[in-house]
C-alpha cells in the first residue's frame, strides 16, 4: 500500500483544501505518513499572499531534491494559490524539474487524474486551469473530529491593490444554501460540534445566486441545524457587513460572538490608496454597532504597515484606531509586493527599516491592550468546548470560549467534546486560565 504526505501553508481555506487532498488520496488507496522519508507521494499545498509563505516552499522543494534521488519513484506535486500564477508554475518546472506535477487551486477536484497522469510522464505536468464552478462531493478527510471547516463562498470579488488572492481563487462564486445546510447538518449528526464557515469574503454569500438570500438568512438556517453547538465565520469585509446582519448574529443561538473584521489601515488616504471601499469613520462607526448589538463580543483585525505612500501621520491614524477599538487580537504584517497586483508598481515604497519600526510599535501596543484585555477576564464565567488534552500535561485541558478565547483548565480525556461552564481566574497574552463549575457540566448540544 503506498503512503502519501501533504505539506500545506495559508490561510483556513488552504486548511480545507489540504483536507480534500487527504480525504482524495485516502480515496484512492494511499495512507498517510508523518514522515516525509516514508512517503510515496508528496503533496505541497501552497500560499502566495505572503513572499514569506513562498520562500518556505521553494526552500522545502530544496530539501526534496535529496530525497528524490534516493527514490526515483516518489511523486511530487505542488498545488494552491502560487502555482495558479503561471510565472511561478513555469518557474518550478524549471527550477525544480524533479517535481512532477503542478496544478492550481481550479484543479483540486481533478486530482486523482493528475497523480495518475503525472506518474506516466517524464519531466513536469502543468494543470493551473482558471478557478470556475463549484465541485461538490470532493471527499476530505477533516483534520478534527470536533470542528470542521466549511467554506461557504469561493473567490473574491474585492480586488484590493495589494492582494493576489483575487487574481488566483478567481471571482466570487457561492454554494447552494442548501448544499451548505446539507454538508453542516451530516457534520452535527456525525458528532461534529462547532463549524466555520470560510471564504474570502463571507458577507458576499449569495449575491451571485440571484435568490435574495444572503448570508444573515444562511445564519439563520444553520442557527436551526440540531446537535450543532457552536458556528463561527471568516472573514468578514466591512464594507458588506449589514445591520440585516448583525441582527441575524445578535437573534442566534448558536453564531458566536467573535467577529474577525480586517481594517487594515487607520488612514482614509491610504483606505483608498488599498482599494478597501470603506473610510475610517465607517468603520468605527460599524465597530460601535456590533458593540451594542452584541455586548461582550470579541473583535480581532488584520493591520498592515508600509503600504506604498503610507507616512508616520497615516501610521499614527492606524495606532489611533488600536487604541479606540481596543481589539482583542489582530494579525499584523508588513507590506510586500505581489507581482501582477497594482500596488506593485506604486511610488513611494517604504522603506524596510520604517516598516519594521512600525510594525514593532504596533505589535507593542496591540499585545498591550490584548494582556489587558485578558487579565479583564478574570472572575467572568464563560462556556468553553473542550477540544483536547495538554501534550505536556494528562490532568489539563484546552478548549475555547464563545469569543475564542483559548482557556486551560484542570480536566482529562472524558472532557473533550462537553461544553463546561467556566470561571475565569488570570489571563496571559495570549490565553486564560480557568476552572470548571462542576454541577453544571452538561454534553455540549
Amino acid at each position: 500500500m503506498k503512503s502519501y504526505h501533504v505539506i500545506s501553508f495559508g490561510c483556513q481555506m488552504n486548511d480545507h483544501d489540504a483536507e480534500k487532498m487527504h480525504g482524495i488520496l485516502e480515496h484512492m488507496g494511499y495512507t498517510g505518513t508523518g514522515s516525509l522519508d516514508q512517503a510515496d507521494l508528496v503533496l505541497i499545498n501552497t500560499c502566495c499572499v505572503r513572499e514569506t509563505a513562498e520562500n518556505k516552499v521553494y526552500g522545502l522543494l530544496g530539501r526534496l531534491r535529496k530525497l528524490k534521488e534516493k527514490k526515483p519513484g516518489l511523486i511530487i506535486g505542488v498545488g494552491g494559490c502560487m502555482t495558479q500564477v503561471k510565472e511561478t508554475a513555469l518557474h518550478i518546472k524549471r527550477r525544480y524539474p524533479y517535481v512532477n506535477l503542478v496544478f492550481g487551486t481550479g484543479s483540486l477536484h481533478q486530482l486523482p487524474e493528475l497523480i495518475s497522469r503525472a506518474a506516466g510522464v517524464r519531466g513536469t505536468l502543468i494543470d493551473t486551469c482558471p478557478p470556475e464552478g463549484i465541485h461538490e462531493g470532493v471527499p476530505a478527510k477533516r483534520a478534527s473530529g470536533l470542528k470542521a471547516w466549511v467554506p461557504i463562498i469561493y473567490g473574491c470579488n474585492n480586488f484590493c491593490t495589494y492582494c493576489i488572492v483575487p487574481h488566483v481563487r478567481g471571482r466570487e462564486r457561492s454554494r447552494r444554501p442548501e448544499e451548505v445546510i446539507k454538508e453542516v447538518e451530516q457534520l452535527a449528526g456525525q458528532g461534529y460540534r462547532e463549524v466555520t464557515l470560510l471564504g474570502q469574503n463571507v458577507n458576499s454569500y449569495g449575491k451571485d445566486l440571484d435568490r435574495g438570500y444572503g448570508f444573515a438568512e444562511l445564519l439563520a438556517d444553520l442557527d436551526r441545524v440540531r446537535d450543532l453547538a457552536r458556528i463561527r465565520f471568516m472573514t468578514s469585509h466591512p464594507r458588506d457587513f449589514t445591520a440585516h446582519l448583525i441582527e441575524a448574529i445578535k437573534n442566534s443561538g448558536k453564531v458566536c460572538e467573535h467577529i474577525h473584521l480586517p481594517i487594515q489601515s487607520g488612514s482614509d488616504r491610504i483606505l483608498k490608496k488599498m482599494n478597501r471601499g470603506y473610510s475610517r469613520e465607517y468603520y468605527l462607526d460599524l465597530i460601535d454597532g456590533i458593540r451594542s448589538a452584541i455586548p461582550g463580543a470579541a473583535i480581532t483585525s488584520d493591520i498592515m504597515v508600509g503600504f506604498p505612500g503610507e507616512t508616520e501621520e497615516d501610521f499614527l491614524a492606524t495606532l489611533e484606531v488600536v487604541e479606540r477599538v481596543r481589539y482583542d487580537a489582530a494579525f499584523t504584517f508588513i507590506y510586500n509586493k505581489r507581482r501582477g497586483t497594482p500596488a506593485e508598481g506604486l511610488a513611494d515604497q517604504v522603506p524596510e527599516g520604517e516598516k519594521t519600526r512600525r510594525i514593532e510599535a504596533l505589535i507593542k501596543r496591540q499585545n498591550e491592550i490584548s494582556l489587558e484585555k485578558n487579565i479583564e477576564e478574570a472572575g467572568q464565567v464563560h462556556q468553553v468546548l473542550v477540544e483536547g488534552v495538554s501534550k505536556t500535561d494528562p490532568s489539563v485541558v484546552s478548549g475555547r470560549t464563545r469569543t475564542n478565547k483559548l482557556v486551560f483548565l484542570p480536566g482529562g480525556e472524558s472532557d473533550i467534546g462537553l461544553e463546561l461552564p467556566v470561571r475565569i481566574v488570570g489571563g496571559t497574552l495570549t490565553c486564560l486560565e480557568g476552572e470548571a463549575l462542576k454541577e453544571n457540566r452538561c454534553p455540549c448540544v
